[in-house]
C-alpha cells in the first residue's frame, strides 16, 4: 500500500497511533499496513504480552486467570507507551483500563476500529487462540463484550468503521481518516 502523501508522516511526529477494538476488528492486520505509511514501526501488544509472560495468552488465562492477564497487559502497554512512537495494535481489553486510556491520550491518538457483530464473529471464530471465545457460545460472548466495551471504546480520539473491504483498501481509508483528523486537530484531548 503506497498512499504517497507527505501529511501521513507529519501527523505522527512524536505520537503513538493506538488501534483499539474487539478481537477480529483488524488491529493487527490494519496496523501492519498503516505503520510503514506513517513512518512508524508496528507493535502487536498481544505478542508483547506473550513475550513478557513467556507463554501464550491462552496459557495465562488457563494457569493464572484473566485478572493476572489484565495486569500483565496493563504493564506491557505502559512499557510500550514509554518507548519510541509506534503504531500499536492493542489487546481488546487494554483500552478498558482508565490509566492506560489516559496515557494513550497523552502520548498518542487512539482509533477505535468499530465492526459489526457478524463481521467480528466470522473473523474471530476462525481462530482458536482467543480465550474469551473458547466456550459454547462465542457469538453471544462477543455480543456481551460489545455491550460492555463500546461505551468505553467511544472515548477513542477517532472511530473508524471496518467493513468487508480488502485490508489494503481499508488501510488506505484509515490513513486518510488519520490525516484528516491530524490536520483538523493539532492538540491532545484532556485526560479523564
Amino acid at each position: 500500500m503506497i498512499l504517497q502523501n507527505s501529511n501521513s508522516k507529519k501527523i505522527t511526529e512524536g505520537r503513538f497511533i493506538v488501534l483499539v477494538g474487539l478481537m477480529g476488528a483488524g488491529k493487527t492486520t490494519l496496523g501492519r499496513r498503516i505503520a510503514p505509511e506513517l513512518g512508524l514501526p508496528f507493535i502487536d501488544s498481544d505478542s508483547e504480552v506473550e513475550k513478557a509472560a513467556g507463554c501464550t495468552i491462552g496459557e495465562i488465562f488457563k494457569n493464572s486467570g484473566e485478572k493476572i492477564f489484565r495486569d500483565v497487559e496493563r504493564r506491557v502497554m505502559l512499557r510500550l507507551l514509554s518507548q519510541s512512537p509506534a503504531v500499536i495494535g492493542s489487546g481488546g481489553g487494554s483500552f478498558m483500563d482508565v490509566d492506560t486510556r489516559n496515557l494513550i491520550r497523552e502520548k498518542g491518538t487512539s482509533i477505535w476500529l468499530r465492526a459489526d457483530l457478524e463481521l467480528l464473529y466470522r473473523r474471530a471464530r476462525r481462530r482458536t487462540h482467543r480465550p474469551l471465545l473458547n466456550n459454547d457460545d462465542p457469538r453471544n460472548t462477543l455480543m456481551g463484550l460489545m455491550k460492555e466495551r463500546h461505551a468505553v471504546y467511544q472515548k477513542a480520539d477517532l472511530i473508524f468503521d471496518v467493513t468487508e473491504e480488502p485490508p489494503d483498501k481499508m488501510a488506505i481509508k484509515l490513513v486518510e481518516t488519520l490525516i484528516n483528523y491530524g490536520i483538523k486537530n493539532k492538540k491532545v484531548a484532556p485526560a479523564e
